[in-house]
């Protein structure tokens, strides 16, 4: 703050000059101020083309603005060059309206308590609001904060720290559940994988051995017709070649030992190649088994062995399994507690004659999980049904009870 900022402000806007005029009474005010008080003027029209009356702010003497107006006053050049003088030594932090280019913030606000310029509080926006110089404000301030200090460190913000607390702990136990929940997503998913991982190398595993099967089955047989197929051709070049024998002896020799290789070579029985097929097929078997199998289930599911057999054999068995889709169709449609006591009966009394039995646990890898699932499921589905129907009548049954009571 300049040391003469208060004899250097004009009264009327409390700001520092700007284009300071001088009155006939020697005070000194900004010439926007003084246009301001001739504009109000009531005698101003009656006085335009002569000497213009206008009473200073300060004494309340009349002072006559000459018919040029407020230019036509002196301008107060001591003042003005201390003012710029004072506003180019000023340093470059000292605060300024951000309002009012250049106007300093010298008067405090009592209404919206903060500096103001003396623009802002003529024509600005705290016009009118009741203000304090800046050393009266801040001595009023200064007393105020200790009562500041008090509010914030009353039991309100006791309870502020008591609640930080526990939303923090409450926030560590969400992120404590929600980090077990992660690590059960990625244990579940790791144990299916590796379940998944372990059904796949056995299915794998069992077409390996299928294709073993199938080089034991085939490999000597080609073999045998390689082996004949070498001696025909061998014996056609022999031939060929006897063709330019020209001793008769020699020839009739030859001739007689082919004769009797060609018979040996026709009298060798030929395999008996018969239409086979690999049973079962893995993509039927993923396809109509597996795909409906529930993840859980997953890990019960043996892997089945892969066969060589004979066409003839698979049609045979290809009507029974036929049949047995159409009774496994009919048990279906059945109540789910009808069909797994039908189905436990049927294979208990089945597996008492051991034809039958043997047959019946060679098949039961494949086909039992794909005919008892189903049934557990719709027995489960069965009995949660039930389980409903009968809160639902229970209900009902509490209800018509209160409403006999209340009567």
């Amino acid at each position: 703050m300049h040391p003469f900022e208060e004899e250097l402000t004009c009264s009327i806007c409390y700001s520092l000059f700007e284009d300071p005029r001088v009155l006939s009474c020697s005070h000194t005010f900004c010439r926007s101020c003084l246009e301001g008080v001739v504009q109000a003027s009531s005698n101003f029209s009656i006085w335009r083309s002569l000497r213009i009356p206008l009473k200073c702010p300060n004494c309340r003497s009349i002072s006559e603005i000459p018919a040029g107006a407020v230019e036509s006053l002196p301008v107060n050049f001591a003042v003005k060059a201390i003012i710029e003088k004072s506003r180019r030594e000023a340093p470059a932090c000292a605060a300024t309206c951000s309002q009012h280019s250049r106007q300093p913030l010298n008067i405090y606000c009592l209404l919206d308590r903060q500096l103001v310029c003396g623009h802002c509080l003529t024509i600005g926006e705290h016009h009118g609001h009741p203000i304090d110089d800046l050393h009266t404000a801040y001595q009023k301030e200064k007393k105020n904060s200790s009562h500041l200090l008090q509010q914030l460190t009353d039991r309100y913000w006791s309870d502020v720290c008591l609640l930080l607390e526990k939303l923090k702990e409450q926030k560590a136990q969400c992120e404590s559940v929600v980090r077990g929940d992660q690590m059960a997503v990625v244990q579940y998913f790791r144990k299916l994988s590796d379940t998944l991982e372990d059904k796949k190398q056995a299915l794998l595993k069992a077409l390996e051995e299928a294709k073993a099967d199938v080089v034991v089955k085939y490999d000597p047989l080609i073999q045998r017709l390689e082996k004949m197929r070498a001696e025909q051709l061998e014996l056609m070049s022999l031939n060929t070649a006897m063709q330019k024998e020209e001793s008769p002896l020699i020839f009739l020799e030859k001739m007689g030992d082919m004769q009797q290789r060609v018979k040996a070579l026709r009298e060798k029985h030929l395999p008996q190649v018969e239409p086979v097929e690999v049973y079962p097929r893995m993509g039927h078997l993923l396809k109509d088994v597996w795909s409906k199998i529930e993840l859980g289930q997953i890990n019960k599911i043996s892997a089945p062995k892969v066969k060589v057999v004979l066409k003839s054999k698979l049609r045979s068995r290809g009507g029974g399994q036929k049949r047995g889709r159409e009774v496994k169709e009919h048990l279906q449609a059945l109540n789910p507690v009808v069909q797994l006591l039908l189905v436990m009966t049927a294979m208990v009394g089945l597996s008492l004659y051991p034809p039958v039995s043997s047959l019946l646990f060679e098949a039961a890898p494949l086909y039992l999980s794909e005919t008892l699932l189903p049934v557990c499921q719709g027995l489960h589905s069965h009995w949660q049904a039930v389980a409903v129907e009968l809160c639902n009548r229970f209900n009902l049954l509490m209800e018509f009870v209160g409403r006999a009571v209340s009567l």
